[in-house]
């Protein structure tokens, strides 16, 4: 029976730097993925461009992460940001810096970086076995990985393996391969699995008004999240109307405490600033002018300074406005009225877009049963975890890819 060193089960980013960094260090080593191509979920992040990283500071990185980022400081300090953009140039993909810190391919193709990765671990002499569904990793009797047990084809077969990586994903976009396994996994060497929830995740909402202006991208927007009638989190970004409700950078980010909420039976609305550069004051001021200097004009037409084109007809319904008043007619309640939901339009928020469309899931094998500075299982030994399966995730921007990139390849330099 053949024996390797090390088995990596999942072929994605975790999984990819795990084999690359275990081959650097002249270990025998298995990739085993379900899927028919590496990589299948880095393909479609950041929409086909994957943004790589983030060119934020540790600390401040470790500010995105959640439910506690410190635990990333040992994966962070062998394996930052620097390392992985570096690594790509080696490998002839080179990178951009874009708005935000987040860093890009230049040829804005996440294909390019999954194909440099692959060559590059083919090119250490990594073994890779694709379709392959791995059912069970096997334990001797001093709770050491003895093995691993997985289907090709119709066929069972057996590896003795010494040390294995669990590099699986979460249970978001489970159509790319990622739908729980290594949660099972987990669970069978007896580790703990946190709550899974999806996060950076659209938002359903109750209204029509988010499917009438379907399509519309609002750029510099304020969101806050309203938990009971509360505010509990506003964010600051780019914002997309769909057909069941909100998406976009802005919606995404603030999705985790939507989710946790809804998830306890909140109330929760999301309220929309659309001029977020403008105080109330100073909002009802320009208003004023505008009805004054220009009286004779429709308030329709008037809304054209002060509103895209399809949010028009929606205003002008939660308003109870004829598009056809002229301006000189607008009353002083009306006025207040007009200024009070361009800095807050209310969404009601009935659910989300689940796993399917997810970025990433929240929860996952429990921190505390982890040794932060291998990621070695506390429970079984050659037992290692990496990347989305971790009760780790992180906002839009880069971070999750980098906690993907910096513990596969910890787990690989600590064996």
């Amino acid at each position: 029976m053949q024996e390797h060193d090390v088995a990596i089960v999942g072929a994605g980013a975790a999984g990819l730097l795990a084999a690359i960094r275990a081959a650097d260090r002249e270990l025998s080593v298995v990739v085993l993925d379900k899927m028919s191509l590496p990589g299948r979920k880095l393909m479609i992040t950041g929409k086909g461009r994957c943004n790589i990283t983030n060119s934020a500071d540790i600390d401040d990185f470790l500010m995105q992460v959640y439910p506690d980022g410190r635990f990333l400081y040992p994966a962070f300090k062998k394996f930052f940001s620097y390392e992985i953009i570096g690594l790509l140039e080696e490998c002839g993909v080179e990178s951009m810096l874009e708005r935000g810190g987040r860093y890009f391919p230049k040829s804005e193709k996440a294909d390019d970086v999954v194909d440099a990765l692959y060559k590059k671990a083919l090119k250490n002499g990594v073994n890779f076995i694709f379709n392959a569904k791995v059912n069970k990793i096997h334990y001797n009797n001093n709770d050491e990985v003895s093995g691993i047990e997985y289907v090709e084809g119709s066929k069972m077969k057996t590896l003795d393996v010494f040390n294995v990586i669990i590099c699986t994903g979460g249970k978001s976009y489970p159509g790319t391969g990622s739908s729980g396994d290594g949660y099972v996994f987990a669970r069978d060497a007896g580790h703990k699995i946190e709550n899974l929830f999806p996060v950076l995740v659209p938002l359903e909402t109750k209204e029509m008004h988010a499917a009438e202006m379907q399509g519309l991208t609002l750029k510099n927007i304020n969101a806050k999240v309203l938990i009971n009638g509360e505010l509990k989190h506003e964010e600051f970004g780019d914002l997309l109307f769909t057909h069941f409700g909100l998406s976009g950078p802005v919606i995404l980010t603030i999705s985790r405490n939507v989710v946790y909420a809804l998830d306890k039976g909140n109330d929760v609305k999301i309220q929309i600033d659309f001029k977020p550069a403008l105080d109330v004051e100073k909002l009802d001021a320009r208003v004023m002018r505008d009805l004054n200097e220009n009286g004779k004009k429709k308030i329709g037409n008037l809304f054209r300074k002060l509103l895209p084109q399809k949010a028009i007809p929606v205003f002008l319904n939660v308003l109870s406005l004829d598009e056809n008043k002229l301006a000189n007619q607008i009353s002083a309640v009306e006025r207040k009225a007009i200024v009070e939901l361009l800095k807050g339009m209310d969404f009601t928020v009935v659910g989300h877009r689940g796993f399917k469309e997810a970025v990433i899931t929240a929860g996952g094998v429990c921190l505390k049963e982890i040794n932060p500075k291998t990621m070695q299982s506390k429970l079984k030994k050659g037992l290692y975890f990496a990347g989305e399966v971790l009760d780790l995730d992180a906002n839009t921007g880069g971070y999750n890819l980098q906690i993907a990139f910096s513990t596969g390849w910890l787990a690989a330099d600590s064996i």
